[in-house]
């Protein structure tokens, strides 16, 4: 009949063929979803592709002159003049209410605020005093 070693070297291989095709059914899973992973990355970078070219043909300087021209009444546009373009001293001052700065923002500046310089008080124009 059987002899020990017979099932001992028979319980080895039954082993070892199962542990062979645990690894190659993980191998295979494993390698169903990388190939799900490229799919996905190939699907975004098609459609990023075709986000790039939405927005190179939106953007055309061609077909944003002719929507300028079409809506040029209703959008009141005029042409960019040199003037357009402001400096910081064109600009208006807004004026700073210090009442309503935190002052941890200011770095403890707004507990003083109570006080009176000295002299007459200052008109706090954004960080410029006048």
């Amino acid at each position: 009949m059987f002899r020990t070693s017979d099932i001992v070297l028979i319980a080895v291989m039954v082993s070892a063929a199962a542990l062979t095709y645990k690894a190659k059914r993980e191998a295979e899973e494993q390698l169903a979803s990388v190939q799900k992973i490229e799919a996905q990355i190939r699907y975004e970078e098609d459609t990023i592709d075709l986000l790039k070219a939405d927005w190179s043909l939106l953007t055309q300087p061609s077909r944003l002159q002719k929507l300028a021209e079409t809506y040029k009444a209703q959008l009141a546009l005029e042409p960019v003049g040199a003037r357009q373009i402001v400096g910081l001293d064109d600009l208006p001052a807004k004026p700073l209410n210090i009442e309503d700065l935190s002052s941890q923002r200011l770095g403890g500046m707004a507990d003083n605020s109570d006080k009176e310089p000295a002299g007459k008080d200052p008109v706090v124009t954004g960080a410029i005093v006048q």
